[in-house]
């Protein structure tokens, strides 16, 4: 039950493949674009000082306040900063931290991004926002210190005296054309690298015909009993076991596909009495296990509060590619995963997101080893996720925007299959008796095996395989 429209000529793959190469940006050079400022924008200065002011550290220190030389009030919600810099490698990871600031380091976020033209002095950008609770700026106030650090995921030390926004000799607060600042993603200080001012239109590109190898689902089935559910290489969990509270029921009646924004979507329900005997949790995943390297992405609606019944049980929500652990601690093992956790859980207070990338693990006595990326905050509603990984690394990015990097040591050794599932960390978050269900809904999946795509080329070929009727395809070969 899909909107349709007319089908038009799909373009060639050569231009695809076009596409990506100028979107690698080899070979630009460092040069900066002149600043440019928003003619209906406040008028806000960005001061900055280093507190690492070595060219090698085992952190950076961007310390920045923020003046308000207009004449009115702004929100520091809207307003963003960006600080400029260079990986140490494409699959080089980087944590964010508030030491200090005076409006709380609570009310500070921090995230990382790509730049859509690196350079030689920048191919990354740390980009530094606000919360609601950190007020306003009045006309001619300051923000107070932002004392802020990032470091290398796996803490090696890293290189700043190559990155476009590091001064190492500015040691005091001082006006610093080299970090932007943005009101509502529009630039209103200083000077991005030449090609990357922010709120400029992203460069979405042709999405070209569709991989010669992909799979794409936009889940226009009637239940989890219709025959094309299997004939299309998908299994309904019905079989007991992990993950998920012990004596748990894999609910196949609980995977459906109702109606949501005038089409069909894969609805995964799980709900509990609070007892094991009275708890069922939900899955879907691909029969084959032929899917490595190449690009992930799938339309995910996640929930904070149950359809109904009280709220507070700790459970996770996902959307990951795994394969078979050999033995423990084997290292051929892969797990690729997005998990929502909306009410806390394995020592988190609160709604979490995580991305994280698996070598192996031992069961038991549990050791772990992979990395992962976090947020701490509400994810409740829809979001496109993707996840990328070629010979260097493994992107994971949320809504467009890059929210984690893993390097060499997770890549996958042998292919993997594609899964969704929601289950209960175990029946501590909420003790009572009364039943409650949690729905998470997925809108399509999509794999482009061996091709790496932009969050912008993957709506665009969504937005095609729509347009022209295609509500399945699967050209991936067996591995």
């Amino acid at each position: 039950m899909r909107r349709r429209r007319t089908a038009r000529p799909l373009r060639r793959l050569a231009v695809l493949a076009a596409v990506l190469g100028l979107a690698a940006g080899a070979g630009v050079t460092a040069t900066a674009a002149p600043a440019t400022t928003a003619a209906d924008g406040p008028q806000v200065v960005a001061q900055y000082r280093t507190s690492s002011s070595s060219g090698t550290a085992d952190q950076a220190e961007p310390w920045f306040r923020l003046v308000n030389t207009g004449t009115t009030p702004v929100q520091l919600s809207r307003l963003t900063i960006r600080y400029y810099f260079t990986a140490e490698s494409a699959g080089t990871g980087y944590r964010f931290s508030c030491s200090w600031a005076v409006r709380g380091c609570a009310n500070v976020t921090g995230t990382f991004g790509l730049l859509n033209a690196p350079t030689a002095t920048a191919d990354r950008y740390l980009e530094v926002g606000f919360t609601g609770g950190a007020g306003t700026l009045a006309p001619g106030a300051d923000t107070g210190d932002l004392q802020l650090r990032y470091h290398r995921t796996d803490w090696q030390r890293l290189t700043q005296s190559d990155d476009y926004s590091f001064n190492g000799a500015q040691t005091s607060y001082a006006p610093w054309q080299r970090v932007t600042v943005q009101f509502d993603g529009g630039l209103v200080w200083g000077t991005a690298p030449e090609g990357n001012d922010p709120g400029e239109p992203e460069e979405p590109g042709e999405p070209g015909e569709p991989p010669s190898r992909a799979l794409f689902d936009d889940f226009s089935y009637t239940g989890h009993t219709d025959p094309r559910l299997a004939q299309r290489g998908w299994v309904v969990r019905s079989n007991s076991g992990g993950p998920g509270v012990p004596g748990a029921t894999w609910a196949a009646d609980n995977i459906t596909f109702p109606t949501s924004g005038g089409s069909t979507v894969l609805n995964l329900e799980s709900g509990t009495n609070g007892t094991a005997a009275g708890t069922e949790q939900s899955e879907l995943y691909t029969s084959s296990v032929k899917f490595r390297n190449g690009t992930y992405a799938a339309r995910v609606r996640f929930s904070d509060a149950p359809r109904s019944g009280p709220d507070g049980d700790r459970l996770v929500q996902t959307f990951f590619t795994i394969n078979d652990l050999q033995a423990p601690m084997h290292p051929d093992y892969a797990e690729y995963d997005f998990e929502y956790l909306p009410n806390g859980g394995w020592g988190e207070p609160s709604n979490i997101l995580y991305a994280t990338s698996w070598e192996t693990y031992r069961p038991d006595p549990w050791e772990a080893v992979n990395a992962h990326s976090e947020e701490r905050t509400s994810f409740a509603g829809w979001h496109d996720l993707v996840i990328t990984i070629d010979g260097q690394s493994i992107r994971y990015y949320v809504d467009g925007r890059l929210f984690g990097v893993h390097g060499e040591p997770y890549l996958p050794e042998r292919a993997m299959s594609i899964n969704f599932n929601q289950w209960f960390i175990d029946l501590a978050g909420q003790t009572s008796t009364t039943p409650r269900a949690y729905d998470q809904q997925v809108d399509y999946v999509f794999h482009a095996a061996d091709t790496v795509l932009t969050p912008q080329q993957v709506n665009a070929l969504v937005a095609d395989y729509r347009a022209d009727g295609v509500a399945f395809q699967d050209t991936v070969p067996a591995s």
